[in-house]
């Protein structure tokens, strides 16, 4: 693929597509599953969009490509890179930081330097494949000072950014020793978007006491005349495919199959999230035991099914945590368990859409309980395949999902006490009260899919007073 000037260039940190091996053994590409492709796929369509991003590994020569008819342009990383910038900065310095401390972030010169060097490539890079006038929206922790780089090399452009991840409050923010050139990176765009609007208040005051821009609720007025808003826009899921998938036949019969291997208990309990420490696994499935430990139900009743997606494994803590999780699940079933029957079925593994679809159908209570999320998209993902009203939601009150999923059994997952109650209300919950609270969630994702949120941002970004540039187009969906 030659590479060609674009009216719309997406800036992530990663392709939206992973390796594959083709039938005929040669490497191949395949989409990634998630919500943030599916999202902007049809927006890159209709304006005939070029994605830069990270392939992953250590390749330095791939070509721009493309895949599944969408423009892809790799950039490559050294392996000091990825400790640096990816594994270093983002991971472990900003990834806890904006997650409320769940870990300790560590604030090392050397990894900086490096995030620095990635974002100014990512930033020449869309420099040079952007048109006159060209719309540029660059995503996430990885690339915030990508804006304010490629601002001041192209003037020309609308420059829209999304963090996907929360954005703290002033108190732990201030703690990072680079945080006037993070704030002065995100204010290069034109719209800043957030996932809830704390996290746009939070950005807002930050600036107009680390900078001194003047500010105006979401507005900030910049010295070069320029205006910046920061805004809320919560990302979902595709409602309606998750729906289509969930009522498939093969995904019905998979579901049948998930129970009867877990022995038709009454009630199956799920979690779905990567093994992360942020997840809040290792509570919730502490909460659980002592539910069957008090006397509540026994595993004849109840299971707990917890997949842990394997994450970051080259990451000191998240190897630690994979080791008290793998622990305490070992110390539950050994206590609690019979011969056939585990209290916690337990998969450290990644599955395709259609088998999260047939576990989502397979669940009678999902538990989505993390200490900080910017979003939880498999809060969503749950309720879209419940398309029968049944099911109940325990969810964090600290994920962003719960702003919105507000008939789902809240929970403060730091309370061990107040999570029990919660499970064994939404384990005890007749019908009549399950399907009155899925109704009204399910009203809630479908109405607000993740279609609906891509064209939010970008209509919103179109509006941005002085902004340059030409306006995208909507994506035709079908």
């Amino acid at each position: 693929m030659s590479t060609v000037s674009a009216d719309l260039v997406i800036v992530a940190n990663r392709l939206p597509v992973d390796r594959v091996e083709q039938a005929d053994g040669t490497p191949g590409w395949r989409t990634s599953p998630g919500g943030l492709v599916t999202a902007i796929e049809p927006v890159m369509r209709a304006n005939d969009g070029t994605w830069i991003g990270w392939p992953g590994g250590t390749d330095a020569d791939l070509e721009p490509f493309e895949a599944d008819g969408m423009k892809l342009v790799p950039m490559s990383m050294t392996p000091e890179e990825i400790e640096g910038h990816y594994e270093g900065f983002s991971n472990a310095t900003l990834w806890p930081l904006y997650h409320d401390l769940v870990a300790k972030p560590e604030f090392h010169r050397e990894w900086w330097d490096s995030y620095v060097a990635v974002n100014r490539r990512f930033a020449e890079k869309a420099a040079e494949l952007a048109s006159e006038g060209a719309t540029v929206w660059v995503h996430d922790y990885q690339m915030q000072l990508v804006p304010q780089m490629l601002r001041e090399l192209r003037p020309d452009l609308r420059i829209g950014f999304y963090l996907h991840i929360p954005f703290p409050p002033a108190e732990l923010f201030q703690q990072l020793p680079w945080r006037r050139q993070l704030l002065e990176g995100l204010l290069g765009a034109d719209m800043v978007g957030f996932q809830l609007p704390g996290g746009a208040q939070n950005f807002v005051r930050l600036v107009r006491q680390r900078v001194g821009h003047k500010t105006h609720r979401d507005l900030v007025y910049l010295p070069d005349g320029r205006t910046v808003r920061a805004a809320a826009f919560p990302i979902s899921i595709d409602a309606a495919g998750f729906e289509e998938m969930a009522r498939s036949e093969p995904v019905a019969a998979r579901a049948a199959e998930i129970r009867e291997a877990l022995g038709n208990p009454r009630k199956v309990f799920l979690g779905i999230d990567r093994l992360d420490y942020t997840k809040g696994i290792y509570a919730r499935l502490r909460a659980f035991a002592e539910l069957i430990e008090d006397g509540h139900f026994d595993v004849e009743d109840a299971v707990f099914v917890q997949v842990a997606v394997p994450s970051r494994e080259q990451v000191e803590q998240y190897r630690i945590l994979r080791d008290e999780i793998d622990r305490l699940v070992g110390r539950i079933n050994g206590d609690l368990g019979r011969i056939g029957r585990p209290a916690i079925s337990y998969l450290h593994s990644s599955y395709p859409r259609e088998e999260m679809a047939a576990l989502y159908r397979s669940a009678d209570v999902m538990v989505v309980t993390p200490y900080r999320d910017g979003m939880n998209l498999v809060a969503k993902e749950y309720v879209a395949c419940r398309f029968e009203d049944t099911g109940a939601l325990v969810l964090s009150e600290f994920a962003g999902a719960a702003d919105e999923l507000r008939q789902a059994w809240l929970v403060n997952p730091y309370d061990i006490n107040g999570m029990k109650s919660a499970l064994l209300e939404a384990y005890r919950a007749d019908d009549r009260e399950t399907r009155r609270r899925m109704k009204a969630m399910r009203k809630t994702v479908t109405q607000n899919d993740v279609a609906a949120w891509a064209d939010a941002f970008m209509a919103d970004l179109a509006e941005v007073p002085g902004s340059h540039g030409k306006a995208v187009r909507p994506a035709k969906r079908s």
